[in-house]
């Protein structure tokens, strides 16, 4: 996000889908009182309790990237309300590394998937040791817990300890990649606007629904619903100006994380789609596999599936996958 006028906090690309969606004039008040340029107490006493962060960052290509990071409860700390330190040592083997150099944009979700909280929060990156950094407050704001399926997080391993696995690119997606896109209930999708690193904005935000709501066309795109949310449209609303995005899955401690472009979408398979509104298509670009990089058990809880979450649809081919896979 970032202001097209004074009045608003919404770029040109959200205001387009609210006023498609027939939801602008709500939005441009609720955007007023909602999206902040600092940390309010309660999300200072939030990110401290996190054992894992989700990150959006652009690398020198200007290609987009969501990762996954673990860290010992405490290694976010909001020690005044313009700024949170991020006690997170660099990983090369991580592709958003690239992206989290010292003056760097940055996009940053806390999600607590015990809890269903989740809170984020845009800014720009100070940076004076590969130990950590300080990401100074741009835009702090406060989501909804729709589709947010509750897991454990429990640490599993030293998360400081330096990846030694085998970071695998594949050129499009084999089978293993594809049979965790079409089962996850849960991806993180980066986006962003703005040409320099002084005038980018990224977000970076949770998608979720039942097992099989995400679908891996013939080409190698994914087609994924957009459910109905809080209506800001940051994601869809970026794609509109800068069709570039991230997505990261994540499933017993892998990371596949990919790069490329978006657009929203519709086709006579998407219409009738239980819950959508809206559908997008990611076509992958750049797709990296790393086995064992995140250490940290995320196992669904008893009950834990979001009600809003059973409430959507799943395409056909996927159910019959998981049921005979």
């Amino acid at each position: 996000m970032t202001d097209h006028n004074a009045l608003s906090p919404w770029h040109l690309g959200e205001v387009a889908l609210q006023n498609a969606m027939g939801v602008a004039d709500r939005m441009a008040e609720i955007g007023k009182k909602v999206i902040r340029t600092e940390l309010i107490e309660q999300h200072r006493q939030f990110y401290p309790l996190l054992p894992m962060v989700v990150l959006g960052a652009i690398d020198p290509a200007g290609d987009v990237w969501a990762t996954v990071r673990a860290g010992p409860p405490g290694f976010m700390t909001a020690p005044t309300s313009h700024s949170l330190h991020v006690h997170l040592p660099r990983d090369p083997s991580d592709p958003a590394d690239a992206g989290l150099y010292d003056g760097a944009p940055l996009a940053l979700l806390g999600i607590d998937l015990r809890t269903r909280r989740r809170n984020r929060l845009n800014g720009h990156i100070a940076r004076s040791s590969n130990d950590k950094f300080q990401l100074d407050v741009e835009e702090s704001f406060g989501n909804c817990p729709k589709y947010i399926q509750l897991r454990s997080m429990d640490l599993l391993d030293d998360p400081r300890r330096p990846y030694t696995g085998t970071i695998e690119e594949i050129e499009t997606l084999d089978a293993a990649a594809k049979s965790l896109v079409t089962q996850a209930d849960t991806l993180f999708v980066a986006s962003y606007i703005g040409g320099s690193d002084a005038s980018r904005r990224i977000d970076v935000s949770h998608r979720g629904g039942r097992s099989g709501f995400v679908r891996v066309e013939g080409d190698g795109s994914l087609i994924i619903p957009e459910f109905m949310g809080n209506r800001f449209y940051n994601t869809l609303g970026n794609f509109l100006v800068n069709p570039r995005a991230g997505l990261v899955f994540t499933k017993a401690g892998q990371l596949l994380q990919m790069t490329g472009t978006a657009e929203i979408s519709e086709t006579e398979q998407t219409r009738g789609f239980q819950g959508a509104e809206l559908f997008w298509r990611f076509s992958p670009k750049r797709v990296i596999r790393r086995e064992n990089c995140l250490p940290l058990q995320l196992e669904i809880a008893d009950d834990g599936w979001s009600p809003n979450s059973l409430a959507t649809g799943i395409w056909p081919e996927n159910a019959i996958a998981a049921s005979t896979g």
